[in-house]
C-alpha cells in the first residue's frame, strides 16, 4: 500500500512541477517583454531582467493554486487514461486513500504557498518597485504617475520610490484647510529616517496666500509624521502581494487615522483562506477525475480544468470589488466561491464513491 501511495504522490506531484514549470515560463517571457516597454533613463535591459527576476516569487505565489489544481488534474488524469486508478481500485485501495494520497502533494504546495507568500515575495517585491522607480528617475519628479498617494489628516502625500533601508525619493506634499482650498505645496527629492522622524533634503515649497505666493527652498528641514519604513515599505506593493502581517498592520493604521481599510481586510482574508482555496480546488479535480472526466481525453481535461479555474478565479474577482463597493463582510467574498467549490466537489466525490 505504501508503494501505492508512493506512486500516486511523485505522479501528481510531479504533474504539478511540470504545470508550474510551463505556467511559470510563459508568464515570465511576458512579463520581461513588457517590462523592456518601460525602458528609459537608467531602467535599462539588464535592470529590466533583474526586475522580473525579484518578482519571481510573487508570479510563484500567484500560480501555486492553479499549479496544485491543475497539476492535480493531469496526473490522475494519465492514471485514469491508462486504467491504473481502475487498477489501482480493483486492489482494495479505497477512495478516500487515493484522495489522501493526491491531496499530500498539494498540502506541500500549501505550505510552500504560505512561506513564499509571507516571507519571500514580500520584501523582494519591495525591492523590485523601489529599485525600478529609482532607475526610472524617482528623484526628479514632482508627483510622478508612479509611486504611491497617502493622506494624513489634512496633508496628501506622494512618494515617487521607498526603498527599505529607511530612504524616500521623491517627496511630495499637498497641505489643504477645512475648505479643500491649497495652502502649500512642496517637494523634496529625498528624504531619510532618523529614528523618530525625517530629514527632507533639498525641498522647494510654495505656500499659497490670498491672491499671492511664496516660494521658498531648504537644503534640509525637519518632518514630523506617524509614517515610518515599516509602514512605508506596505504602501509601495500592491495589498496583494504583502505579507498577512503587513496587511494586519496597515489595515488596523489606516483604520486609527479613520481611513477606509477594506481593500487591505480583502487582500488578508486572500492570503488567510488560500490554503483553504487550493485544498478545495485538487478536491474539485480529483472529484472531477473519479466523476464526469474519468473516460475522456487530456486535452479535455486541461480545456476544463482552465474552465474551472477561471471560473473560481473571476468569482473572487467579482465578488472582491462588490464587498468594497456594498460594504459587506470581505470575508465572505473570498470565502463564497471556496464554499460553492466544496460542495461541487463532496457532491461528485460522493457520487463517485
Amino acid at each position: 500500500m505504501r508503494r501505492i501511495d508512493g506512486y500516486v504522490m511523485r505522479t501528481v506531484g510531479g504533474a504539478m512541477f511540470l504545470v508550474m514549470v510551463v505556467v511559470l515560463s510563459l508568464d515570465l517571457i511576458f512579463a520581461f517583454i513588457a517590462e523592456l516597454e518601460d525602458t528609459r533613463n537608467d531602467y535599462q535591459t539588464l535592470e529590466a531582467l533583474w526586475y522580473v527576476f525579484l518578482t519571481l516569487p510573487r508570479r510563484i505565489y500567484d500560480y501555486l493554486p492553479l499549479g496544485a489544481f491543475m497539476g492535480c488534474l493531469v496526473g490522475l488524469g494519465s492514471m485514469a487514461s491508462s486504467s491504473e486508478l481502475t487498477v489501482i481500485r480493483a486492489a482494495g485501495v479505497s477512495l478516500k486513500r487515493i484522495v489522501w494520497s493526491a491531496m499530500k502533494p498539494a498540502l506541500v504546495v500549501v505550505i510552500l504557498g504560505v512561506l513564499i507568500g509571507e516571507y519571500v515575495a514580500p520584501p523582494a517585491e519591495r525591492v523590485a518597485q523601489s529599485d525600478k522607480a529609482v532607475a526610472l528617475g524617482a528623484g526628479t519628479n514632482v508627483a510622478s504617475a508612479s509611486g504611491v498617494w497617502h493622506k494624513e489628516g489634512n496633508v496628501y502625500i506622494h512618494l515617487n520610490a521607498v526603498q527599505p533601508n529607511g530612504v524616500l525619493h521623491g517627496v511630495s506634499r499637498f497641505r489643504f484647510d477645512e475648505d479643500r482650498q491649497l495652502l502649500a505645496a512642496s517637494f523634496a527629492e529625498r528624504a531619510i529616517y532618523q529614528g523618530d522622524y525625517w530629514l527632507l533634503e533639498k525641498v522647494r515649497t510654495t505656500e499659497f496666500e490670498d491672491d499671492r505666493t511664496t516660494r521658498s527652498e531648504n537644503k534640509i528641514l525637519r518632518w514630523e509624521t506617524g509614517l515610518s519604513p515599516s509602514v512605508l515599505s506596505v504602501l509601495i506593493v500592491k495589498p496583494e502581494n504583502l505579507s498577512m502581517t503587513g496587511l494586519f498592520t496597515y489595515a488596523r493604521y489606516l483604520g486609527e487615522q479613520n481611513l477606509n481599510a477594506s481593500r487591505y481586510w480583502l487582500a488578508f482574508w486572500k492570503k488567510a483562506l488560500m490554503p483553504l482555496g487550493t485544498a478545495v480546488m485538487v478536491l474539485v479535480a480529483i472529484s472531477f477525475i473519479f466523476g464526469p472526466l474519468r473516460s475522456v481525453t487530456m486535452g479535455f481535461r486541461v480545456f476544463t480544468g482552465l474552465l474551472v479555474g477561471l471560473l473560481f478565479k473571476y468569482m473572487q474577482d467579482l465578488l472582491g470589488p462588490m464587498s468594497l463597493v456594498y460594504g459587506f463582510n470581505p470575508m465572505l467574498a473570498v470565502l463564497v466561491p471556496i464554499a460553492v467549490n466544496a460542495v461541487v466537489g463532496a457532491i461528485l466525490m460522493r457520487r463517485a464513491g
